[in-house]
């Protein structure tokens, strides 16, 4: 019989969160273990196929690769909004029109 770990699998909109804890096999990918939680039952706007995932807040190349240790936390990504070199150009403007 496999050797379980227990793993958690998160995502977050601004309006709610989840957290799900659960267990799996030993060997078990960042993919596998987000498709196992039942996570997008939760949240069916989540595309398992082209969601960047990480392992607490660092980014993993390859989810399906990936292998999990016991007590890891799976993050699940959502897509930029806006790109991030906008969003500091964006800041900076409206912090000089305020001097």
């Amino acid at each position: 019989m496999a050797q379980m770990i227990s793993v958690e699998v998160a995502y977050a909109t601004p309006e709610k969160q989840r957290i799900i804890a659960l267990d799996v096999e030993e060997g078990c990918s960042v993919y596998q273990a987000a498709e196992l939680s039942g996570i997008c039952a939760v949240f069916p706007e989540i595309d398992l196929a082209e969601a960047k995932m990480g392992i607490f807040g660092k980014a993993v190349r390859n989810p399906k690769e990936e292998v999990l240790k016991a007590a890891d936390r799976v993050e699940i990504y959502r897509p930029l909004i806006i790109d991030p070199k906008v969003a500091r150009a964006n800041r900076a403007a409206k912090a000089a029109k305020k001097d």
